[in-house]
């Protein structure tokens, strides 16, 4: 039996396991025209009904179905229109960075020019928005009512209303309230975005699986909750009157937030149902013992580019922009000794992501935690890497990790085309290449020797008797790599990679073997 058809067997094998990762992906849905707090629906049914266990045989053969059928519908209507979403229409922007003078709200990493850039990199990432002007404006304190100083704010409002098409301000800070977003919108007269705002709306153009747009819907939440506040107040002051509804002894502001506090249960409990989904395919892919590499990094730092370069899949398409990658993606790949792993692409960071944004996304980010080692990629080039850097681990820190995941993570400074002569800094950092190939085989070597570590495996070529069980034994308990036959002896050279309590038994059903450690 020669060692290509294993290959391609095993790799088969790994690619099936990969793709148990994925999920079935659902129908886009269009978005509707962004309201400061567009009423929520109340849901279909009231809560508890559905479908429930048939209450005889006769019924049973389709009662699974029904409920199946009742879950989808229930689940099309969360994944329905988002009442936050700006309109298709083209979007003519302008940006206004809050730059911070001085104080613990400073960052040392980073400019002001960097970060308008990067609220430029964001804007450019959505299909028919447009930078129309973009301005630094110093502040003592972004968090006040209006942002600004007197002064600079009626400069700023000036300089607003003169430009021309203008349909939004994209306001460069984490997050704004809802009082602060209307005292904005009305002196600009234009809508008025946050970087939540922005990023929630890639996100949601992003979003390809059920998973990641329930998620999304997760992530919209505190906002529908904070214009909840602005709406109901507004309402106070036009009606004047009663503020119950149709004698139902619920104010709007109660009603509107018992529907919302239906919706995010369901949410979570869609959430909930595939994630013990992933779990089970999680055990699936354990019992076939191929090791999983979650490679993580800033956003755009070319995780994609680099998983190509290392498994050859041709079917990958990186793209050139920030958060092209929103849903887990698993990938079958080689290492040095024949070991077959599966490569995990997961979501990119940003700095200042909303806390928010990021625990919303824990169900996917929670796959992590199952790897045996991660691969966090740096886009080496970046004026800003070591704020990128401090971003990915702090996330990671806040993932609650393993301990033994954190101290074994491999650092890739990629992109090292572009600079010349580039020898990395940190110690145990390797510089890479993914679009044109350096470093990848070091890379690889790595990989297999950390992966080696985590998992208790060794590579061993062993002399086996081909009348004997050990070749059958070795295929059920152990991978192997390769099968050397010598037909006029009877025996066969066999590599494998073998865990340590299967090496134990081997060596206890098999104390006559020839063993070799590579």
């Amino acid at each position: 039996m020669g060692p290509g058809r294993l290959s391609w067997s095993l790799l088969l094998r790994c690619r099936r396991a990969a793709a148990a990762l994925g999920a079935p992906r659902c129908r886009p849905v269009p978005a509707r025209p962004l309201s400061a707090a567009a009423p929520l629906r109340a849901p279909l049914r009231p809560p508890g009904t559905g479908g429930g266990a048939p209450e005889n045989g006769a019924a049973g053969a389709g009662g699974d179905e029904e409920g199946e059928e009742e879950d989808e519908a229930a689940l099309e209507e969360l994944l329905g229109p988002s009442p936050l979403a700006p309109g298709p229409g083209a979007q003519r922007i302008a940006i206004v960075h809050p730059a911070v003078k001085w104080g613990p709200q400073k960052s040392p990493l980073t400019t002001a020019e960097l970060q308008i850039a990067e609220a430029v990199a964001l804007v450019d990432t959505l299909q028919n928005w447009t930078v129309l002007d973009k301005t630094i404006v110093r502040t003592r304190n972004p968090n006040k009512k209006f942002v600004f100083g007197k002064g600079n704010f009626q400069v700023l409002t000036e300089k607003i209303k003169k430009l021309p098409h203008l349909t939004a301000v994209f306001l460069n800070v984490e997050r704004i309230s809802s009082l602060t977003k209307k005292e904005l919108e009305g002196a600009w007269g234009v809508q008025v975005f946050d970087r939540y705002t922005v990023v929630l709306h890639i996100f949601r153009c992003n979003a390809r699986t059920k998973e990641a747009k329930l998620q999304v819907a997760l992530a919209e939440i505190p906002l529908l909750r904070s214009n909840l506040k602005n709406e109901a107040s507004q309402r106070d002051q036009q009606r004047g009157g009663s503020r119950y509804i149709m004698g139902s002894g619920e104010t709007f502001l109660e009603t509107q937030n018992r529907v919302l506090k239906e919706r995010e249960l369901k949410i979570r409990n869609a959430l909930e149902k595939l994630r013990r989904k992933r779990a089970l395919l999680r055990t699936q892919r354990k019992k076939c013992e191929f090791p999983m590499v979650s490679v993580m990094g800033y956003t755009n730092c070319g995780k994609t580019t680099l998983i190509k370069a290392l498994t050859g899949e041709a079917g990958l398409q990186p793209r050139d922009q920030l958060f092209a990658t929103l849903d887990i993606t698993a990938h079958a790949g080689y290492l040095p000794s024949r070991m077959a792993v599966i490569y995990v692409d997961t979501i990119g960071f940003l700095t200042d992501l909303p806390h928010n944004l990021v625990e919303s996304f824990s169900a996917t980010l929670e796959e992590v935690a199952y790897s045996d080692l991660i691969v966090h990629v740096r886009d080496i080039t970046h004026p800003e890497t070591a704020l990128q850097k401090a971003t990915v681990l702090s996330v990671l820190r806040n993932l609650n990790l393993p301990s033994h995941l954190l101290d074994s993570v491999i650092e890739v400074h990629n992109k090292v085309d572009l600079i010349e002569r580039y020898k990395p800094a940190e110690e145990n950092a390797l510089a890479v290449s993914a679009l044109h190939g350096h470093g990848l085989e070091e890379l690889k070597q790595e990989i297999e020797k950390k992966i080696l570590t985590a998992t208790g495996k060794k590579i061993l070529t062993v002399n086996i008797n081909l009348e004997g069980p050990q070749l059958s034994w070795l295929y059920k308990e152990a991978t192997v790599q390769e099968v050397d036959v010598m037909p006029e002896e009877g025996t066969a050279r066999v590599k494998v990679i073998i865990g340590n309590s299967a090496f134990g038994r081997y060596r206890n059903l098999f104390p006559s073997s020839k063993i070799f450690i590579s």
